[in-house]
């Protein structure tokens, strides 16, 4: 079975710095994840997070990276600096550490975004902040249709 989130979901985070896996995300979480997510700094204001299969057949990628060209290194030093492995809770909850909460602005509330492969975990109104940044900077129908434009001619 292939992983495959999608969809989005509002959930408060606790004192604790927790916050529930959406229903319909777990589902998505083969047994081989032992139910543990890796999670670091996403490129973007979020944390991502990936089943730690996910992560392991996409560190199979990092292990490729060469540390002597300095792009790679501060790529490898930055990603796993912010790394962590969670594991869910009987609640099936994810403890956020505080460092990556602060870093994605998250407060109360968060907005958890399916990404294919990962979940998206960021502030609702930083993500209502990037989507209103890209759409000025290109409608999202444009986009559209230039990224399926590139994907049909490779």
């Amino acid at each position: 079975m292939s992983v495959y989130f999608k969809g989005s979901d509002t959930h408060s985070i606790d004192s604790k710095g927790r916050v529930a896996v959406p229903a319909k995300m777990r589902k998505q979480v083969t047994p081989e994840a032992k139910e543990t997510f890796v999670v670091t700094r996403g490129v973007d204001k979020c944390i991502v997070a990936y089943p730690l299969d996910e992560w392991e057949s996409y560190s199979e990628n990092m292990r490729k990276l060469n540390l002597f060209n300095p792009k790679e290194r501060y790529v490898i030093n930055v990603m796993n600096m912010w790394m962590d492995e969670i594991e869910m809770d009987a609640q099936s909850r994810i403890n956020l550490p505080k460092r990556l909460q602060e870093f994605a602005g998250i407060k109360d509330k968060v907005l958890v975004v399916g990404m294919i492969n990962h979940i998206a975990i960021w502030n609702p109104e930083e993500h209502e902040a990037y989507i209103s940044k890209l759409e000025e900077e290109q409608p999202y129908e444009q986009a559209v249709q230039q990224v399926f434009e590139m994907t049909r001619h490779e």
